[in-house]
C-alpha cells in the first residue's frame, strides 16, 4: 500500500456546483478572519443538464438561483464525465484522478452483495489535502465510496459526516451520522432540506476558520422525494420538478 502524501499533484476539473466563498455571510459583525476561501462543493445525483436554465433556454424548470450563480461564476460546458454512474465519477471527483487508478470501477451495493468495494485508503482525497493546510471538513449526503469500516468518509480527511452510504434506491435506506446508524427507515422527503441545514449549521461553527463541505445531494436520483413546502398536490405526476425547485432553494439559501 502507498504512503499517504500531500506531495502528489493534485488537479481537478469539476462539472459540478463550486462556491468559493471569502467568507460566508453571518452578519456586519463577523468578518472574515482568515484569507483562505471557504469551499462547498454540490453535487446533484442524476440532474440533467438541460434541467437547468443556465444551461438550456427552453428548460421547463425554474431555476433562478442556480442561473445566478452561473451568471456571477464560471459555467463549464465542455467536461466529461469518466464513468457515467455513481461510484467512479465520485472517487474521481474527491481525487482528481481517473477510475482506473483509483480502483473505484464498480457501485458498491450491498443489496445486490457487492460490499467489497471501496475507495482505498492510499487515495489522497481534496478533504486530506484541505484539512493539512487548516481546513475544517465535512460532508454531508450520498457517499457511496464504500459501506464497510476502512472505507467510511471519516477515513478520507473529513472532521464530519451525516448522510446514506450509497444510493437511495439501494437497502437498507439509513442514516449514517459519522459511523453510527441514527435513522432506519428514512423519510427521504426530509433529505434536500437537512443536509442544506447541516452545511449552513458547520460553516456558522466554523466562520472563523477556513472550512470545506462536501454537499451530495441525494436528488434528484429515484425514488424522487421532496418536503411538504414544496411538494405541489395538484400536480403529483411532475415531482421531478418539485424536487428540482427544492434543489435550487437550497443552492440560494447557501448563497444568501
Amino acid at each position: 500500500m502507498l504512503k499517504k502524501s500531500a506531495k502528489r499533484p493534485f488537479c481537478i476539473t469539476l462539472c459540478i456546483t463550486i462556491l468559493f466563498l471569502a467568507g460566508i455571510s453571518l452578519g456586519a459583525d463577523s468578518p472574515n478572519r482568515h484569507n483562505k476561501p471557504n469551499v462547498i462543493l454540490i453535487f446533484a445525483d442524476d440532474l440533467g443538464y438541460g434541467d437547468v436554465g443556465a444551461f438550456n433556454p427552453d428548460c421547463p424548470f425554474e431555476t433562478p438561483r442556480l442561473d445566478q450563480m452561473a451568471a456571477e461564476g464560471a459555467k463549464l460546458t465542455h467536461f466529461y464525465v469518466p464513468t457515467p454512474y455513481c461510484a467512479p465519477s465520485r472517487g474521481t471527483i474527491l481525487t482528481g484522478r481517473y477510475p482506473f487508478r483509483h480502483t473505484v470501477v464498480l457501485n458498491p451495493a450491498p443489496d445486490a452483495g457487492q460490499n467489497n468495494i471501496g475507495l482505498p485508503a492510499s487515495e489522497i482525497t481534496i478533504a486530506e489535502i484541505l484539512k493539512e493546510n487548516g481546513y475544517q471538513t465535512a460532508m454531508y449526503g450520498k457517499w457511496h465510496l464504500g459501506h464497510k469500516e476502512q472505507w467510511l468518509p471519516r477515513t478520507q480527511g473529513f472532521d464530519e459526516y451525516q448522510g446514506i452510504l450509497y444510493s437511495n434506491d439501494m437497502f437498507p435506506v439509513q442514516m449514517v451520522k459519522n459511523e453510527e446508524v441514527t435513522e432506519y427507515p428514512v423519510d427521504q422527503g426530509k433529505l434536500t432540506q437537512l443536509y442544506t441545514d447541516l452545511t449552513l449549521d458547520f460553516a456558522k461553527r466554523n466562520k472563523d476558520t477556513p472550512f470545506f463541505v462536501y454537499l451530495p445531494h441525494a436528488m434528484p436520483h429515484k425514488p424522487l422525494a421532496v418536503s411538504d413546502n414544496f411538494y405541489t398536490p395538484k400536480t403529483p405526476d411532475n415531482l421531478y420538478a418539485d424536487v428540482i425547485a427544492e434543489l435550487d432553494y437550497s443552492v440560494g439559501h447557501l448563497l444568501d
